[in-house]
């Protein structure tokens, strides 16, 4: 082992402190490692049990985390920065992860804010008055989320962060846990102040049209919501979310029959909309590919064309019974605005679709649907904290499925009341969402959430 590449080994010194003694003080999980390491920083475990080995590398200017090959292990790095409360801080750090399994819930870094004398603060952000009132509670712990991998292979973990107006202190950790046998490096590690985030602001639409009677063509049945996706545009639409299977409704029952290329015809026609009035669309048709044919959700972008699609991946007995083939893939999109998922119908009835889509980051998920049960999109949303929006042929006085946008604590904060009418609503995809008792969810869910074999 070179004294140049990993300076110490860390050493035992305290018995197992708790990592909390209460809510209004800071950490006590005592430090565990005599480190050679920048000023400040310190290697601490909940319980020296099972504490894992910290070193610094001065030539990477890397801090590296070492787990023993046991289940259960915990530690973290860990630094107190001076900070003025009321102001914006952006906190950003390269990882690099080696033989962990599961780096998004392993490899983590978590933000506490304190006052001068180390007790708890205030939150700065206010709670939904409709479960909470209008109370903001103690600050909780903020977990920046992970961003792009690099080339060379370090993943950017980057978030800003509104400190709390009686703050002080900023305690940040750098963790490594539950990796048996695995070691995580951080370096760049910084916690500056910044002006406050601009908001991103986006209008979201969704067409209620039921498409009556049949008898119609494929190009009838496109050429029909043309007036309503240029109502959306007119009041500012950035998003216009169309139903499922639009070129089947009223055509016919055998959806094979109607299945195109992506892209294909259907696009083409919705890619001149999209361009003619600048906004994105997102169309449900069946697609064909080989001798497949998907239930597909198409998005296409203000240029005009296809900027990705999402094939359904729960399909219902009656579409197995068609020939029907099920997607595998949760792509997630980038657009001018933010990213943007998609699930089809009976995805809905199942988390996973909808988990999946927010772990890969997310934002707003278009879902055309024929009809389904509306507490399931509700529960989508608060379980995800992600901004949903539905475009159904289940008629707007019926207790089931609606023309909605959803908030994302699964709220409906704009619905269609009639039909051939859209819904549009403007939302700010950076003001986060703060739920008393837990803080930002949004960004816990993918430290804290069950890992799949899979992942």
């Amino acid at each position: 082992m070179k004294i140049s590449r990993l300076l110490v080994i860390a050493l035992f010194l305290f018995s197992a402190p708790s990592l909390r003694a209460g809510d209004d003080q800071q950490p006590c999980g005592g430090p565990i490692a005599v480190v050679m390491a920048p000023e400040g920083w310190e290697v601490k475990s909940p319980r020296d049990e099972i504490a894992v080995t910290g070193s610094f590398d001065e030539k990477s200017n890397a801090f590296r985390l070492e787990s023993p090959d046991q289940e259960g292990m915990n530690g973290f790095w860990e630094k107190t920065f001076p900070i003025e409360g009321g102001k914006h801080y952006r906190f950003f750090s390269l990882r690099k992860a080696t033989d962990v399994e599961h780096a998004r819930r392993s490899c983590v870094v978590r933000i506490e804010w304190y006052n001068a004398k180390g007790g708890s603060v205030q939150s700065p952000h206010p709670v939904n008055p409709a479960y909470f009132g209008s109370a903001t509670g103690t600050a909780k712990p903020d977990f920046p989320r992970d961003r792009e991998v690099r080339n060379d292979g370090w993943t950017v973990v980057e978030d800003v962060f509104h400190a709390p107006v009686d703050a002080a202190k900023a305690v940040v950790q750098l963790h490594l846990r539950w990796a048996p046998g695995g070691a995580v490096d951080w370096k760049n590690v910084t916690l500056a102040e910044v002006a406050p985030p601009a908001p991103r602001k986006v209008k979201l639409a969704a067409v209620h049209f039921n498409l009556p009677g049949n008898g119609r063509s494929v190009a009838e049945n496109r050429e029909a919501f043309a007036p309503l996706i240029a109502e959306a545009a007119k009041q500012g639409a950035d998003l216009v979310v169309l139903p499922e299977l639009l070129t089947c409704k009223g055509v016919t029952h055998d959806y094979v029959s109607v299945a195109e290329s992506v892209p294909g015809p259907t696009t083409d026609y919705f890619g001149t909309l999209a361009k003619a009035h600048d906004c994105y669309l997102v169309v449900g048709l069946p697609e064909r590919d080989g001798h497949l044919v998907y239930n597909v959700a198409a998005l296409i972008g203000p240029d005009g064309k296809v900027v990705g699609k999402y094939r359904k991946v729960t399909l219902p007995r009656e579409e197995i019974d068609r020939g029907i083939a099920p997607g595998h893939d949760y792509p997630v999109f980038e657009t001018r605005f933010g990213k943007v998922g998609m699930m089809v119908c009976y995805d809905v009835f199942f988390p996973e679709v909808a988990r999946q889509l927010a772990m890969n980051g997310a934002e707003v998920v278009a879902l055309p649907i024929w009809g389904g049960n509306p507490r399931l999109a509700a529960a989508r949303c608060a379980e995800n904290g992600i901004y949903l929006v539905s475009s159904t042929y289940t008629n707007h006085e019926s207790d089931w499925m609606k023309t909605a946008i959803w908030n994302r604590e699964g709220d409906r904060i704009s619905e269609a009341n009639e039909w051939g009418s859209v819904v549009v609503e403007e939302v700010d995809l950076n003001e986060p969402t703060y739920w008393y008792g837990l803080g930002d969810f949004q960004s816990r869910i993918a430290r804290e959430a069950p890992v799949r074999e899979a992942e």
